[in-house]
């Protein structure tokens, strides 16, 4: 039974237009009831499969009047194809050798059998309060840098269980050349142990090497470390990569695709590392004390090839790398910088333009990389944005374009709290993007160049990782340096034994706030 129209017009959810007794059946407003994110992803759909969509029709019409053809044409064309042999022949010979050539420059796949990365002891964890306790005792840090340093881990994004060198437990710290070798045996020799123990892949096996360790670079090199421990063969490449910051890990990725496109059937083990040991800043210059509070000890192996037979194993094959460097301008180049202090103490400076400048390497870097992973609806547009900004309204906003559309998972390099949040806000990703940085910089803290492989396990322990997924690495370091690594993945990924997330990966994610002392509750 129907009520009278003032009644229904006070019913709960009755749209106020039906004032009069004409517009009772009016139509929704569809511009506001349309969510626009599906109208996009509908334009994304029908661009992507532009040409397929043309071309169907093309093969429908072709297919039809195949069928109406003639056998007696088709005779004809068989007879006439008998009196024009050498052309024939001509046409198949060329055929050959194109293919042929084809085959023999084309880019050979790069695999990504497996990685590993370092764990450390439990007894190497450092809480906030033995942090600050063992900064307060060690004499080093007057009042105004400790209380610098107690705001910079409040505000981190660092948990309780991050690791420091051994030497740092002690009172006073007891930084060496021996213990600087010690940290940097147990990382690397750590890593590829548990690395050639889950791949079967024998020491010998490996033809190409490349370490990058920035701040720690001894001789004999940290690659002839490793030589000397696993007994590597005399033609062995190897290379050593130092003063190239956090993103040389993406650096040691792209050295090691080009060797393998030179050398077939060959094995390449890329180690990334920092070292911490001879690195702590004993001073009281605050851009130098950043570094204390956020780098930690940490480490990856990560074992590549071109043999087509490891493609069954492999967890990923290597889709793009795109590198962007800014040194060329001055204050890009001295934004991370290692110097002496007024009192002769070595430290590396971090200015307050990082931020500014990352951002100009990111854009520039993104920039290459967009045409390269992007959907054709994204770039069309993103260029008619830019065509609109230059003809009409120089105030038109750019568009960003959804990287989303091109990758499933993100690994930004968890070099401080304020880079993931930056990124996230800038790129217009959802949490769960970057919820992989966000939980390694909270476990294990920023481990420089292997901070993107600790995140890649992470989202392989959560079972997340399937096949076809692709996965963007991105990382920044000094000089200025914006490196980014397109991986796809070849099958439904899962954590290889040992991961650094095996015993704790349950526990995660976690809600991260900043860190107040007992005594402040």
């Amino acid at each position: 039974m129907q009520g009278s129209a003032a009644e229904q017009k006070d019913l709960p959810g009755w749209p106020p237009a039906v004032e009069a007794r004409g517009q009772s059946r009016r139509l929704p407003d569809f511009l506001q009831s349309v969510n626009l994110k599906y109208v996009k992803l509908g334009y994304h759909y029908l661009i992507t499969h532009l040409l397929t969509l043309l071309v169907i029709p093309v093969m429908v019409v072709i297919l039809v009047e195949a069928c109406r053809t003639d056998p007696t044409d088709l005779w004809q064309l068989w007879i006439h194809l008998q009196f024009n042999l050498v052309s024939i022949l001509v046409c198949s010979a060329v055929l050959v050798f194109g293919t042929t050539v084809y085959i023999m420059t084309r880019p050979r796949t790069v695999y990504l059998v497996d990685y590993a990365c370092y764990r450390p002891p439990d007894h190497l964890q450092v809480r906030y309060t033995q942090f600050m306790e063992h900064s307060r005792l060690c004499g080093n840090f007057n009042e105004s840098a400790l209380e610098f340093q107690r705001k910079i881990l409040e505000r981190s994004g660092l948990g309780e269980e991050t690791y420091v060198p051994d030497a740092m437990h002690y009172l006073p710290p007891r930084p060496s050349m021996a213990a600087a070798r010690d940290e940097a045996e147990q990382v690397m020799f750590g890593s590829l142990d548990k690395l050639f123990r889950n791949t079967g892949v024998k020491p010998k096996d490996v033809g190409i090497l490349v370490v990058n360790c920035s701040l720690f670079n001894p001789t004999p090199s940290l690659s002839a470390m490793i030589v000397n421990r696993y007994k590597l063969r005399g033609n062995i490449l190897s290379f050593n990569l130092g003063g190239m910051g956090c993103s040389a890990g993406v650096i040691a990725i792209d050295l090691a695709r080009d060797l393998l496109q030179v050398h077939r059937n060959t094995y390449a083990v890329v180690v990334s590392t920092e070292n911490i040991t001879q690195n702590w800043y004993f001073g009281n210059r605050k851009s130098m004390l950043i570094p204390n509070c956020l780098f930690r000890v940490g480490g990856a192996a990560i074992l590549l090839s071109n043999r087509s037979a490891d493609r069954r194993r492999a967890k990923y094959r290597l889709i793009h790398v795109v590198r962007t460097h800014r040194g060329a301008d001055d204050k890009a180049f001295r934004c991370v910088y290692q110097e002496q202090d007024d009192d002769g103490k070595v430290g590396v400076s971090l200015s307050k333009d990082l931020m500014a400048i990352a951002g100009g390497a990111l854009k520039t870097n993104i920039t290459t990389l967009g045409p390269l992973v992007l959907p054709i609806s994204e770039q069309l547009l993103f260029f008619a944005a830019l065509v609109a900004k230059k003809l009409f309204n120089s105030k038109v906003k750019p568009y960003i374009p959804d990287f989303k559309l091109a990758f499933e998972h993100f690994c930004i390099h968890a070099g401080g709290r304020a880079v993931i949040d930056e990124l996230e806000k800038n790129l217009q990703l959802r949490p769960i993007h970057v919820e992989a940085s966000r939980m390694t910089l909270h476990r294990f803290g920023n481990t420089s160049s292997s901070s993107i492989w600790y995140e890649l396990a992470y989202i392989e322990a959560k079972g997340r990782m399937r096949r076809g997924n692709r996965v963007w690495q991105i990382a920044f370091g000094s000089g200025f340096k914006c490196n980014s690594a397109v991986w796809q993945a070849l099958r439904n990924v899962k954590q290889s034994p040992g991961g650094p997330w095996e015993d704790c990966i349950d526990r995660y994610p976690v809600q991260i706030i900043d860190w107040i002392p007992a005594s402040q509750h």
